[in-house]
Order: C-alpha cells, then structure tokens, then sequence
C-alpha cells in the first residue's frame, strides 16, 4: 500500500473541539487537508476553526456540532457528511468519554453512555463513511483506542470495555479493507494533557472526595503533549501502519500484557509502588488500589 497522502484530502475527525483532536485537526491542515470537524462544545470548535483559517486561509473547513451518545442525531450527521462530501479521504474516530468508579459504583446508563460515545459512534460513523471511503483511492480510517484498550484496570470497566471493543472492530476491519486499498490504524495513546478529567463523569456511587483526590492526582500523569501525540499518529497513516502506541506509558504495559496475560497487573502495581510513599488513585473517582487489587496507571489515552 502505498503512504498517504495528505495533500488535498478531506478529512473527518471527531472531538475535534481539544486535545488530540484540535491538535489532529491543526496539523491536518498544514499538511494540505481540508477538514470536517465534529464535536459538541460550539465555542471551542469555533476557536480551532478561526485559529486553522488564520494559519490556512485556503483550506475548507466545514464543522457539526453533534453529541455523539445521541445515535439519532449522529446519523443524521452522518448522512449529511455523506451527501456533501463525497471524498473523504481520512476518518479519525477521536472523540471519546471517560467514567471513574468501579462496575458496583455506576449505574447502567452511565456505563451505557461510555459505550455509547467511545463505540457505537465509532462504529456508526465508520459504517455510513465506509462507501464514501472505498470510492476515494487510497483512503484511511482512523479509530483511537487507547491504553486501556491494551490493558484494563479495576475502576474503568466501562472505559476499558469501550476501547478493547473498538480495538478488536478495528483489527478486523483492518483484515476486512485490505484488499480494498484502504489503510486502517488502530491508535493506542499514553498519558496526553487534555480535558479528560474536566469532561469525564463520576459514577452515582463514587463519593465527592475520593472524585476530588483521584482527580488531583491523575492529572499530574498526564504529560504527553497533543501535539506530540497528532504527529505520531499522522505519521503512522502516513506509513499505513496498522497500530500505533504514543509513549513508553502505552508500549511498555502493552509489553507486560502479551508476556504475562493474566498477571500484568500485578507485576506493574508492585513495581509502581515501590516508588512512591502511597497508592496512588487509580483515576479520578477511584479510591487508591491496594497492591494486589488494581494498576496504578501512569498515562490513559484522552479524546
């Protein structure tokens, strides 16, 4: 297959509003792309729109706003983008949610919303895009899982859940459009600095204060910049690589997990605490695990 290109494609991405996404869609543009950007917060949207069209004067940009966990109005949307711009080049399912609290302390609509946002978009979206893609030549789909799409920590079983479902849906399209010369890349990023924690909900069950510490605590982890992560990630369409992990936080649990499956969490909770005074809090919402009870994360993926 041979690489992408970017110049004068349309690309789609979702959450295009901050963080990996607004970094995706910046770098996109001086790469030559015209842009469709999706997301549901109208006035940071309109920001990375003006910022884009003051740096790009002659890219097109076109924006939705939509909220992802209405599957209604996502395939309405859908449709639209389908109808006006026949040749989508690129898809980046980016936009996802995050839920802190373990399996007993979330209701079922909250877990249901995380899958929601974090799958069912991803595969709706993919799915009405998907003839849009195949009549463009040498297209690319891109859907960004995440480090918990390689491991799966207590007290982010919904989270998990959603990423490991998108990473084995994307494996298998991936199997599926090859010999339609479309490139698939299933994207695992480390700790990025974005809103996950601002935008993520607390489950019914998690009391205020451990929401409070957890979230204090997690956000010192997030270190890798959005722009960084964009780079790599481009850079992997760019080479049609069929994964890419952002960050030693990402490749070095993915290491544990395939030479010890079922005891990963163990090894890494027990290697973290050696160096620290205290557990640490899994996430925000999450009570500090006890050595043998949970990972104590250092990096989670963001949309």
């Amino acid at each position: 297959m041979q690489r992408f290109d970017f110049a004068d494609a349309t690309a789609v991405v979702t959450g295009a509003a901050s963080g990996i996404g607004a970094a995706l869609a910046q770098a996109l543009a001086r790469r030559g792309s015209d842009l469709v950007l999706l997301d549901r917060d109208a006035e940071r949207l309109d920001a990375v729109v003006a910022a884009i069209r003051a740096d790009h004067p002659d890219r097109q940009l076109c924006t939705y706003l939509v909220d992802l966990a209405d599957g209604t109005a996502t395939a309405q949307v859908a449709a639209e983008i389908s109808q006006r711009h026949p040749r989508v080049r690129l898809l980046v399912n980016n936009a996802g949610v995050g839920l802190g609290g373990r399996f007993d302390q979330v209701t079922f609509d909250e877990f249901s919303w995380v899958i929601d946002v974090n799958f069912r978009a991803v595969v709706q979206l993919t799915h009405a895009l998907l003839p849009t893609l195949r009549a463009e030549p040498g297209a690319h789909l891109v859907n960004i899982s995440s480090l918990f799409g390689l491991i799966a920590p207590a007290g982010q079983t919904a989270y998990a859940a959603s990423k490991f479902a998108v990473r084995g849906f994307t494996e298998a399209l991936r199997h599926e459009l090859v010999d339609d010369g479309i490139g698939v890349t299933s994207v695992h990023p480390g700790g990025i600095r974005t809103r996950i924690t601002e935008n993520a909900r607390i489950g019914s069950g998690v009391a205020p204060e451990e929401y409070a510490a957890g979230r204090a605590q997690f956000e010192k982890l997030l270190t890798i910049a959005p722009e960084r992560a964009a780079e790599v990630i481009l850079r992997g369409v760019e080479r049609r690589r069929g994964r890419v992990l952002i960050g030693w936080s990402a490749k070095l649990p993915d290491l544990l997990a395939r030479v010890m499956p079922a005891s990963y969490n163990r090894l890494l909770v027990t290697g973290l605490n050696r160096g620290v005074a205290r557990p640490t809090p899994l996430a925000p919402g999450v009570p500090a695990p006890r050595p043998a009870d949970a990972l104590v994360d250092p990096a989670r993926e963001v949309a």
